[in-house]
């Protein structure tokens, strides 16, 4: 079978992380519209990724994080984000690469991105790649009042991987400071765009 010399698969991610950059722009500059909002999972160890030792010793390889009521000086270039959040009171603001993003999910409209990371995409075979499995449920994550709360902590955790299963549907991302007694239940299941569908077999 013919080597892929031109490398559709990584064109393709490419333009989806666009999406991701324009609606992160766009959010920069006007707000969130409506009820949207998002949750951002990124490789904490990725070349680029900055943030405090604190939260780098509790998420040693992968964080979520929320963009909802609770955010501020959102800033999105061509290559990386910048946010400043709340962590258990404590102010943070981190630097992402967009090419660390693992995951983009706005479930209010149940729409949903997962990307291999540059890394992954260049040195993995497609035999080792695990399957990406549709996000069945929005990630129940405890909802800040509209009006901010200094002291509530902005939802943040380490975002399992998608594992396949015949019978089940895929589990939600785990975020901390989930609300079990009352979690938001999405409508439907999420369109995710699965890269490797790209790829020649």
């Amino acid at each position: 079978m013919a080597t892929d010399l031109i490398r559709y698969d990584l064109m393709v991610q490419d333009a989806l992380r666009g999406v991701v950059r324009r609606v992160l722009t766009d959010v920069g500059r006007f707000g969130l519209p409506g009820e949207h909002h998002l949750y951002i999972s990124f490789k904490t160890g990725h070349s680029g990724v900055r943030l405090s030792n604190r939260l780098r010793e509790q998420y040693p390889e992968e964080m979520t994080i929320v963009l909802q009521h609770q955010f501020w000086d959102l800033v999105v270039t061509e290559s990386y984000l910048e946010v400043g959040l709340s962590f258990n009171a404590i102010t943070e603001k981190l630097h992402v690469p967009l090419d660390a993003i693992k995951g983009f999910f706005d479930p209010s409209v149940q729409f949903g991105l997962q990307f291999e990371t540059l890394t992954e995409g260049v040195e993995a075979k497609p035999a080792d790649k695990p399957a990406l499995a549709p996000v069945a449920e929005e990630p129940r994550v405890a909802k800040p009042r509209r009006k901010a709360q200094p002291e509530a902590p902005a939802a943040v955790g380490p975002a399992e991987p998608a594992k396949a299963a015949p019978t089940k549907p895929a589990p939600p991302v785990v975020v901390a400071g989930t609300d079990k007694d009352d979690p938001d239940k999405p409508s439907g299941g999420a369109e995710v765009v699965r890269l490797d569908r790209f790829r020649k077999k």
